[in-house]
């Protein structure tokens, strides 16, 4: 049993274990349940995670006011068709994160990870390179599991709402979640992994929340693409044998002193950032005018 990231990295050492199977471990002890079962609930996440990353890459979605409907189809043809400035990968990881984010505005099934917000990065960065690197089903949830394990520690000793933290709590921490993830599954090591987590908060540190209408639509949508490059890019540092020269629990610490030093403006309240500026307010008011 671990409480932070120090304990988890400490029995990844003691047993010479990757962070999946230390959480497994974990994850059997507070729920009493078996390893099957565990990965059958994975794997029904995971098909949501899937479905939700596809959906809207061929057919717009329809989303209140359509910000961010129909946002999703060209990202994937430029990805397919150009590759665009940062290669296919990245923009396909973006297409599918955007995909994600569009069937969440429309109301659609997403898996929250760790919120419905922030619901596009970790299935992007898992699906991306489930596809890039042939993984199999069973590595590819492995992944999953590393990346919430991560997520639960951080919701324990810090947030995940961006009501409390501003949006580095939701899509910062899915950027962590899922840097962790990718790090395991292209053989990196447990500190690795959490140097990554390290790298992808502090590169999202003092992100507000700041939904224009109150609609998690923009900049969220935005915020899942480019988070997910964030968690992509931290995990390059972290492999290539960058260290954090701050722990982990300390960055996820400062994560929530900052969150909380954030006027309530920038958290999620839609009186600040860009919900704040005049192209925002009209659509506001579009929205009562609809109500």
């Amino acid at each position: 049993m671990y409480g932070n990231f120090d304990g988890m990295l400490n029995l990844a050492k003691k047993n010479n274990a990757p962070l999946w199977k230390v959480i497994l471990e974990n994850e059997k002890k507070l729920t009493g349940k078996t390893e099957d079962e565990i990965f059958k609930l994975l794997q029904k996440r995971y098909d949501v995670m899937e479905a939700s990353a596809h959906r809207a890459l061929k057919v717009p979605m329809p989303t209140v006011l359509g910000l961010v409907s129909g946002i999703s189809a060209p990202q994937n043809r430029y990805a397919e068709q150009n590759g665009g400035l940062c290669g296919a990968l990245v923009n396909k990881a973006m297409a599918y994160a955007l995909s994600c984010s569009e069937v969440n505005a429309a109301m659609g099934k997403i898996c929250a990870a760790p919120t419905a917000g922030a619901c596009g990065i970790v299935p992007a960065v898992l699906l991306t390179l489930k596809e890039a690197l042939s993984l199999t089903q069973h590595q590819t949830l492995c992944g999953l599991l590393t990346a919430a394990g991560v997520g639960a520690i951080i919701m324990k000793n810090a947030t995940v709402s961006g009501a409390e933290g501003g949006c580095q709590a939701e899509c910062g921490v899915a950027a962590a979640m899922a840097a962790s993830a990718a790090v395991e599954l292209t053989g990196g090591s447990p500190r690795q992994a959490l140097d990554a987590v390290c790298f992808t908060l502090m590169n999202s540190m003092g992100l507000v929340c700041d939904p224009v209408a109150g609609l998690v639509q923009v900049p969220c949508a935005q915020r899942n693409a480019s988070q997910t490059v964030n968690a992509l890019l931290s995990a390059d540092l972290a492999l290539a044998g960058m260290t954090s020269v701050i722990p982990t629990d300390e960055v996820v610490e400062a994560m929530y002193h900052v969150g909380r030093q954030l006027p309530i403006q920038l958290r999620e309240t839609a009186m600040g950032g860009i919900a704040a500026t005049d192209a925002a307010k009209k659509f506001t008011r579009q929205l009562f005018e609809l109500e």
